[in-house]
């Protein structure tokens, strides 16, 4: 399973609420994943320019707002331009008649249901999660 999307959100999280530039090994120390996973997770979204890093700063700043930034905004930058959620086998058997017809049928549904999750996505932000990060922190006090 994938997890750039996941550990793109969790460090766009740490980076939005410190005041501080993050390291790769500060966020890979929360995420607890490896920094060099973080690091290419951290270039697509520098290279997207929702975060810097600056000679002589170790670390990476925010450049966009969390509360307008879309969890669809981050899945595109680190995952890929098309939402895809399932994918179909490529070689069914075109002398049965599932064989014939599903790739046609499952293809149309996903299609339909990366569409409606896409529109979610969109609607969703970055400052939706600190905010719900935030609040379950607050219950667990």
């Amino acid at each position: 399973m994938d997890t750039r999307f996941s550990v793109a959100v969790h460090s766009l999280i740490l980076i939005a609420k410190s005041d501080i530039p993050l390291t790769s090994e500060q966020i890979a120390a929360s995420a607890g994943v490896n920094p060099s996973y973080v690091r290419k997770i951290l270039t697509s979204l520098r290279n997207a320019g929702i975060i810097s890093a600056h000679r002589g700063i170790r670390g990476f700043r925010m450049n966009s707002d969390a509360d307008t930034l879309s969890l669809l905004q981050i899945y595109q930058e680190v995952c890929e331009q098309n939402l895809t959620l399932f994918d179909i086998h490529q070689n069914p058997n075109d002398q049965c008649i599932v064989g014939r017809h599903i790739q046609q049928v499952l293809g149309d549904m996903f299609k339909t249901l990366e569409q409606e999750m896409a529109m979610k996505m969109q609607e969703q932000t970055l400052g939706d999660c600190i905010d719900a990060i935030l609040m379950r922190e607050q219950k667990s006090i």
